[in-house]
């Protein structure tokens, strides 16, 4: 892939999917005009979001010169100057800008996302806990994004879902990056000097619990049964399940966790699970 490319991290677009979730749920995917709107929120979040790590990439490009992993980045390596970096990086800044403007109902979201990682960036990456809620935020915007965004009232049990999911994808990427970095964790990363193994299996046991037992709640809820017009969405919550202990497999044994998207992209049982659910709930829903 070229260098240029690869600055942009295409295969992180993977979690722009968040977008869509309302658009499931919401019973609005037959809908053009909503869902064409949903795409152009998908497009604006994947033009943002590489925008995000251009700028992150500049601005750690010497601490990544000595991580084992990120120093093969384009920027770190030196495959990419910093003048064509910026380049890519203000391009992709206002492309994403204009389609939020231009298309949606809450620009105001894209605004936050900015100003959120802008903030996650300038110091609260270094703040222990506060960090991984500053990454489950991103996921949530995304989440409104494609609701609120469009059109379609978010339900509260789709945002707990997606609260708890994300703060366990990112205590796991806390836990990866300690062990994948050792010893020398802090020097990579000065927050990870304040986590220890054991915190960090703890929060992702309490986090993988409450994304399992909200979803669980959610799918026998009167009111998803009635809004939904089926009582069998329980049957997804095997793949939910399955999919969640995969992860923690990959994350112990297998180096994983890392990287959600290029764990689910490589994985054959995770991507297995992810797709079992999308289409056991794609068939529920779509015989209402």
């Amino acid at each position: 892939m070229h260098p240029l490319i690869r600055l942009l991290r295409p295969h992180q677009w993977l979690k722009n999917g968040f977008v869509f979730v309302g658009l499931l749920f919401g019973h609005a995917w037959t809908d053009p005009a909503l869902a064409g709107a949903a795409g152009n929120a998908f497009a604006a979040f994947c033009l943002l979001s590489s925008a995000v790590y251009v700028f992150n990439d500049l601005m750690d490009r010497e601490q990544d010169r000595r991580h084992p992993q990120k120093r093969h980045r384009p920027l770190a390596s030196g495959a990419v100057g910093v003048p064509a970096a910026l380049t890519l990086g203000l391009a992709c800044l206002a492309g994403g800008l204009v389609l939020a403007f231009a298309f949606s109902r809450a620009p105001w979201i894209f605004l936050a996302y900015l100003a959120l990682n802008v903030a996650y960036s300038l110091g609260a990456k270094h703040v222990v806990v506060l960090d991984v809620f500053i990454i489950a935020a991103g996921f949530m915007l995304r989440i409104l994004a494609g609701t609120l965004g469009i059109g379609i009232p978010p339900t509260h049990w789709l945002l707990l879902c997606g609260l708890m999911l994300t703060l366990f994808l990112g205590f796991a990427k806390r836990r990866a990056e300690l062990n994948a970095l050792l010893g020398e964790s802090a020097g990579h990363r000065r927050v990870l000097e304040h986590y220890t193994e054991p915190m960090l299996d703890q929060f992702i046991t309490v986090a993988a619990a409450g994304t399992v037992v909200s979803y669980a709640l959610y799918t026998v809820s009167p009111e998803t049964i009635a809004m939904h017009g089926t009582p069998w969405l329980i049957a997804t919550v095997p793949f939910v399940l399955y999919g969640l202990l995969r992860y923690l497999f990959l994350l112990h044994r297998r180096g994983g966790g890392g990287d959600p998207a290029r764990d689910i992209l490589r994985d054959t049982h995770l991507l297995a699970a992810c797709a079992g659910w999308l289409v056991s709930v794609a068939v529920l829903l779509g015989g209402r």
